[in-house]
Parts: C-alpha cells; structure tokens; sequence
C-alpha cells in the first residue's frame, strides 16, 4: 500500500503548524545522537571564587575538536537585561573550531562579551550570552552552601539557572561562513553547532553554581545533584525576530517539513508493525503525559491547548487499549486516520511525533536531509512563461488566492523592525503609525498582487520581459518556482491578517528545535527551557534515546 504525503494545503496552515511537538527529527536529539561517542572534557576553569573568569569545554573525536569558551563576567543588577539591545550579561561564549591557544584566549576575551560589536573571526563558529535566572541561581548557592539540595519544586517551576537571549552562527559577526563547515558529516543537521553551544553552557551553569557555593562555604557544601541538574536546562524567551526566519527561507523550512511527512509516510506504510515496536511506541506514549501534566504556563491559551490535548490523549490511550488491534495490517495507518476523524490538530501532530520513536531506520537518513543549500535556488528561470507562473499559483497557492485583500480583517497588520528593539514587531495597519516601512513578509498579499498583475500580460510572455516591466514582484516570483520544486516551503496563510496568531510561527521552529514545553507569555513571544531532562555529558555514552520521556 502506498500512502501520499500529506496536502501542503493543510498541513501549511498555521494553526497545524504551531501544533507541532518534538521528535527524533528535532535537531538537539539529533545532535546527542551524533555526538555522543565524542571524548567530553573540561579543558579550563580558571574562574574566581565569586564565579568571574573563563572556562572551557569541548567535544573531540579523531583529529576534530570542537571547544566552548565561556566569559563569566560581573554584572550589576541595573545593567541585566534580556533585550537584544543589551550590551551587558552575565555570561558570553564563543564555539571555537579547534583548539584555542593563550593568545586565542586574550583575543576572544575582549571581544566575545562584546557579542555584535565585538570582531570575530572564521576559527568561531557560533556566538551567545546568557543571563542568569537570579533568584534561582542564588537560592541554588545558598542551598549548596549549606550541605543542602535546592527546592525542587522552584527549580522545576522556572527550570534553568540560566537563559540565553540569542545564539548566532553562519557568518554573522565575522563568525564562520557556512561554507567553510558545510562538508563535515558531524553537523550536516541543522543548527548542530548551536545546539552544542547551548548544550555545553548547560553544563557550565551547573559548574559555575557548585563552584561559588563551595567557595563561600568550603567546609559544608555540596555540589548540585546530578538527577538535580539532569532536569535542569537552558532557559530562553523567544519572540517575534524568529517569525521572519521561517518565512524567509523557504527550502530551509520545506526541508524540515518534508522529513517530518516522509517519515509518517513511511511509518504509516508499514504493513505488520512488530510487537517491539508497538510495545515502544505505547509505552513512551503514557510516560510522555507526565511531561504534558508538569507543564506549567499562566496562559489561558495554552492551558486551553493543554487541556484539549490531554482529553484527546485520554481517548487515544482508550482507544488503542481497547478497540484497537495492532496486529491488523498498517496499524499505523489506521491510527493516523482514525486520529483525523476524531481528534483536533495538537494532538494529531502530537501522535505524529510519537510515531517516529521506534524507528531509527527511517528517521536517521531522513535527519542528514533537513539543510538546505539555498543559494542554489535563488536563480528565477526567466525564460519560463507567464502562462506557466499562472498555472504555478492556481495549483500550489490556491486558499491564498481565495483571500480578499480588500477587506481590512485581511490586511489588519504589517510587520516592521523596530528602531528602539532592533527586533521585528506586528503592528495594527490601521490604529499605528509606520506601515510605509513595512517588511517583505506579506506573502499571501503579495501572492494575489502578482497573480493579478499576471492577467493584463500574454500568457506568452516571458519572465524576464514581465520582470523588466514589474520589478517589484521579483521577491514572490522567486518564491513560486520555488515552491513547485519544494511543496511545504511556503505557509499556506495569510501573516498579516487580524487572527494571526504569532506564536504559532514561533512555536514550529521550536518544535524542531526541540523544545518540550512551550509557555507563552503573550500571542507575540513564549519562553521556553532547551535540554531539561538531557543526559549531561559524561552520561552520553550510555544514554536512553527516549530521555524526554523519562
């Protein structure tokens, strides 16, 4: 039996793609996967009795070694901000290619906490800082001084000691271009390097907290649980400067997309599943609502999702235990359909993730897929005919040539960068000011303008000769010959529109990411927690794949 992937139509709507959860496909479980035979070490923690100094962390393997450089710095209550226009934090690091020297120490010392500002060079390759949670950080101190473990309770509610406020890599700053590393078989996943940054800072929190409280009380303290520190990660608030990216990179984000669909293909064409893998996938399957259950958020949105979620959960489990028989031919299959006849999109896409547990023959040659050489699609073929590029957008943009652009519910908002944050912002097109600086992010506006200007053209027409006389489109006829070659590469919505709910951009990327637990703060940004419940380093090599769920 052959089972088709799922209708970009559907699956590119924004209410299904901020359903998404975590799985083997998300880029921290891979990076684990792939680093945990690498040789971890503490190469330096020159750091005072206060917590102020350098410390260095890396990950070996053959002749690469990969080495994190941690800048510990004083800071004072009134210069710790989160904003991306801080210039001050608690802590900065740089991911160094190779093994750093004592001048490459100095250099990056006085230029790293200095994050943009500061020159980098093509040995980094990834930059971040971080601040502390403070109030935890010093509880945690005071604990450990004492001979005494931390509340857990209050560790789990905020659960990190610190969050990072960006991580950047690709060039920015002077840091490495791609280019350079694309060919090493360790990071072909997405985003590898900046999981191992964030990663690695991990564990240096846990360093840095036993370290100042044994200073302050040599005689009685202790160090920080390991069980403790296991559920413990990084914390980080995410807001709407991630919402451009999934936009702007289409062939990046089919890619992602495309691997999740291949996979549940796969899985639901599985003709007898084995009593093992069956097995895995109930058994993980409860244990995973416990992390449903401790997932803490004041947001009546998400509470609501949660709460949906779980009901469906509940059902599901029912059903599968009582109903449902998997020895009957496509198992997986039959779920899945029954899934869509009886339960909302979070938990569709939830069971979806789930699938995947069991097999590792499908989902890890399907991870090595999920980067994308975009250069190589920027080219328009302006050769190709206005006739062609019509019949492109009837069949691959239809819902979005349905949208009427004359109604205000429909051009409500617009998206600009602003000058005091220097981060992307929404913004109400008809009660703000600023719409004449609008970003290129109207997709499915710019869609049905281009499909328009189309008709007072001969279908003949070249794209060139349309392109010369209509410039301005050339941003969206790009994105539509790159949406034939690459179907879940464009979101099937409107982002300006008056229901656009922000948040569910955000929470797709996160989901690849792996983030476990989304808690949103409004519809424009959440906070999130990276590696809670991760092994830490010297428990990689034997580590339980399935460690989300424990």
């Amino acid at each position: 039996m052959e089972v088709q992937l799922r209708n970009p139509n559907v699956i590119m709507k924004l209410s299904r793609l901020g359903s998404f959860h975590q799985s083997k496909l998300s880029f921290l479980r891979s990076f684990l996967k792939e680093f945990k035979d690498w040789e971890y070490k503490r190469d330096l923690f020159d750091i005072n009795e206060f917590g102020y100094g350098v410390a260095i962390y890396s990950f070996k393997k053959d002749q690469r070694v990969y080495s994190l450089i941690c800048f510990a710095n004083e800071l004072n209550e009134n210069e710790r901000s989160d904003r991306v226009i801080a210039t001050k934090w608690d802590a900065a690091f740089t991911l160094f290619d190779g093994v750093p020297k004592k001048h490459d120490i100095e250099r990056l010392k006085n230029e790293v906490p200095k994050q943009e500002v500061g020159r980098l060079s093509y040995k980094e390759l990834t930059l971040s800082r971080a601040n502390k949670s403070l109030r935890l950080f010093n509880h945690v101190v005071d604990c450990l001084s004492e001979g005494n473990q931390p509340d857990l309770n209050l560790l789990l509610k905020v659960g990190y000691l610190y969050r990072t406020t960006a991580v950047y890599g690709s060039g920015k700053f002077g840091l490495a271009d791609r280019f350079r590393i694309k060919n090493r078989k360790e990071i072909y996943g997405p985003f590898r390097l900046e999981m191992m940054l964030v990663y690695l800072v991990r564990q240096f929190t846990f360093d840095q907290v036993n370290h100042v409280a044994k200073n302050k009380n040599p005689k009685k303290a202790v160090n920080l649980d390991p069980e403790i520190c296991r559920n413990l990660g990084i914390g980080n608030s995410t807001g709407l400067g991630m919402a451009p990216f999934i936009v702007n990179h289409p062939t990046l984000l089919n890619n992602w997309i495309y691997a999740r669909e291949t996979a549940l293909k796969k899985i639901r064409e599985i003709k007898n599943v084995k009593n093992k893998d069956q097995d895995l996938f109930k058994k993980y399957l409860k244990k995973s609502l416990k992390n449903i259950t401790s997932w803490n958020t004041e947001s009546v949105y998400q509470q609501k999702k949660i709460k949906s979620l779980l009901k469906d959960l509940h059902l599901f489990i029912d059903f599968i235990e009582t109903k449902f028989n998997f020895s009957e031919e496509y198992a997986f299959n039959n779920i899945y359909l029954w899934l869509e006849k009886n339960t909302g999109d979070e938990c569709i896409e939830y069971i979806v993730s789930m699938m995947m547990e069991p097999y590792d023959d499908i989902i890890n040659p399907l991870v090595n897929q999920m980067s994308s050489e975009e250069e190589k699609y920027f080219t328009i073929p302006t050769n190709r005919t206005v006739i062609e590029l019509k019949e492109i957008l009837e069949n691959k943009y239809s819902k979005i040539l349905n949208i009427d652009f004359s109604k205000n519910e429909n051009n409500q908002n617009f998206w600009f960068i602003s000058k005091n944050k220097e981060e992307p912002r929404l913004a109400d097109r008809f009660l703000d000011n600023g719409s004449e600086l609008e970003q290129p992010l109207a997709i499915a506006r710019d869609i049905n303008n281009l499909y328009n200007k189309l008709s007072v053209f001969k279908n003949s027409s070249t794209i060139d000769i349309f392109l010369a006389k209509c410039p301005e489109f050339r941003h969206v006829v790009r994105r539509a010959f790159i949406v034939e070659k690459f179907p879940y590469s464009e979101i099937q919505d409107n982002t300006i529109g008056k229901s656009i709910v922000p948040i569910d951009m955000l929470r797709l990327k996160l989901s690849f990411f792996g983030a476990l637990k989304f808690d949103p703060r409004s519809d424009k940004w959440l906070r999130i927690c990276m590696f809670q419940g991760a092994p830490l380093p010297k428990q990689l090599k034997n580590y339980d794949d399935q460690w989300v769920y424990n």
